[in-house]
């Protein structure tokens, strides 16, 4: 062993679940976009499916708006469904009932969208690798000079983020200086919000 390796950090234990968010209502799209398809997969499954491949464990997803078929989309998967029955409150209200289901012995949780499928599982499974090599609070995304998610937040943080009125974009701020980075190209920060955005999608043809 040399006195590098022996200096060197023990990494962080404990799981690190993943908190989906899905239960948003499209209302820009025109239709529930966590079950429009793309590779002939939709979109909410597509997300669940990285983030258990990236080791995500447990994977909470979060149910509200048309919650019956977004689950069925999910049928198959080993991962937890919670519902938010107030989430036209918005994503924060989302947020703080996946925070309420992950386990006492999680030692983060990393917050992901269910219409980015750009991310990749070895997108995600870095951020898990550079949250256990170090002693930061959380890992952001940075596309560029944009924050976005997915963002991995240490256990520390969550009562901030449960009384947060913005949610995680609000903790984030508190906390930028203390952040470890994990940068990405601009042109992977690509969510579905409009018909537009699904053809650009389908234009680049996603990793699966």
């Amino acid at each position: 062993m040399t006195r590098h390796e022996a200096e060197a950090p023990a990494p962080r234990p404990g799981p690190v679940a993943g908190i989906l968010l899905a239960a948003g209502s499209s209302s820009r799209l025109g239709a529930n976009k966590l079950l429009i398809e793309l590779a002939g997969e939709p979109l909410v499954r597509r997300a669940a499916r990285g983030a258990l491949d990236a080791g995500l464990s447990p994977v909470v997803v979060v149910l509200g708006f048309e919650r019956e078929p977004v689950a069925a989309a999910l049928a198959g998967l080993p991962v937890a469904l919670v519902t938010n029955p107030r989430h036209a409150d918005g994503m924060p209200s989302s947020l703080r009932v996946g925070l309420g289901a992950i386990p006492g012995d999680c030692a983060a949780a990393l917050v992901l969208l269910s219409d980015m499928p750009l991310v990749t599982p070895r997108m995600l499974a870095e951020m898990i690798e550079r949250f256990r090599a170090g002693d930061a609070p959380l890992v952001i995304s940075l596309y560029g000079e944009t924050a976005a998610p997915p963002t991995l937040y240490s256990r520390g943080l969550f009562p901030a983020l449960l009384a947060a009125g913005e949610g995680g974009r609000e903790v984030v701020r508190a906390h930028r200086s203390e952040a470890e980075v994990v940068r990405r190209p601009a042109g992977l920060l690509v969510d579905v919000d409009v018909p537009a955005d699904l053809e650009r999608l389908r234009a680049l043809e996603p990793e699966s």
